[in-house]
């Protein structure tokens, strides 16, 4: 089943799953089920992924990227492998929809000369009436 993805689709053979044993509480069907769900996708050979996309799925994966290009997403929360399969792909889908947003430009602004002199009065103000608490008399 191929994970569907707006204006595009991952094909099954660039997303590879291994079944392996969760550890953990679960009695003897821990012992002889492969439940837990491991989810590989190798981002730099992906044709489907744009590379500015790939850019940003890289640095969104972390430490779940290899030194390869694989992304591995481990799921084993559920008692079932067809649900930690879904959580796993329901995973990957989060990441990759994260990363292809791109991030918003930042336009630096600088303070208008009004609220520099507004500012600017407001301090010596504030120094006036601290200097009026001391001891010593002012002359101001």
């Amino acid at each position: 089943m191929p994970i569907l993805l707006p204006e595009r689709t991952l094909l099954n053979k660039e997303i590879i799953y291994e079944f392996v044993r969760a550890s953990g509480p679960g009695g003897q069907n821990v012992n002889k089920v492969s439940t837990a769900v491991r989810l590989r996708f190798n981002i730099i050979n992906s044709p489907t992924i744009a590379a500015s996309v790939k850019k940003r799925l890289m640095k969104l994966a972390g430490s779940r990227l290899t030194h390869d290009g694989d992304i591995i997403i481990e799921a084993k929360c559920h008692r079932t492998q067809k649900q930690n399969r879904i959580e796993a792909e329901r995973r990957f889908l989060d990441l990759l929809q994260l990363a292809m947003v791109s991030p918003k430009l930042r336009h630096s602004s600088h303070p208008t000369n009004a609220s520099c002199v507004r500012r600017l009065d407001s301090k010596k103000h504030h120094g006036l009436i601290k200097g009026l608490r001391s001891k010593e008399k002012h002359e101001y």
